[in-house]
């Protein structure tokens, strides 16, 4: 059971995570701890520790897979969640493994949603129907139409995205973070 991202980083660690695969999960946790901000400006209801750690353990496969770390590919996906499963992860946390990349499909949680965006963002890519599901999630929660909220939403995307080129040369450097 993970119960903050420390917990969530020790047991990566503990799995045999490389510095690189921890400082890019911490640099996906920063994105998606701005989203939180965003979320938490907007009045919404959420789960911001399912977010933080869905963040800090969406690419744990790539513990077992480290060529997709640098290449395509997507076995560490399955990977991941199973082996968190295995160690005890909430299982509404280790799915991130999988939902963070499979996010096309219905039925994601606005916190899957969010970890998925936070997952294109860090890096300053901008994924237009991703962003899309997650505005149309939160303006049912808040029940007003999509373009109520569609400025509010893009205007923040832009601003994290805007760090991307930021976060990108600190990846480079994993003792820096």
């Amino acid at each position: 059971m993970l119960n903050n991202t420390t917990d969530a980083y020790q047991l990566l660690s503990k799995l045999g995570a490389t510095e690189r695969l921890l400082t890019h999960v911490k640099l996906v946790g920063e994105a998606a701890d701005l989203l939180i901000a965003q979320f938490e400006d907007m009045g919404l209801a959420f789960d911001a520790n399912l977010i933080r750690l869905g963040a800090a353990i969406h690419d744990a496969g790539k513990i077992l897979h480290p060529h997709e770390l640098d290449g395509p590919g997507s076995q560490h996906e399955p990977a991941g969640e199973k082996m968190l499963l295995e160690q005890g992860v909430q299982s509404i946390v280790a799915r991130c493994c999988v939902t963070h990349a499979q996010w096309q499909g219905e039925g994601l949680s606005l916190e899957e949603l969010a970890v998925a965006t936070a997952d294109k963002l860090w890096k300053g890519k901008r994924e237009a129907e991703l962003e899309m599901k997650l505005i149309q999630a939160i303006a049912l929660q808040k029940q007003v139409d999509h373009w109520d909220i569609f400025t509010m939403l893009d205007d923040a995307f832009e601003t994290i995205a805007a760090g991307g080129s930021d976060r990108l040369e600190r990846s480079r450097y994993p003792t820096s973070t």
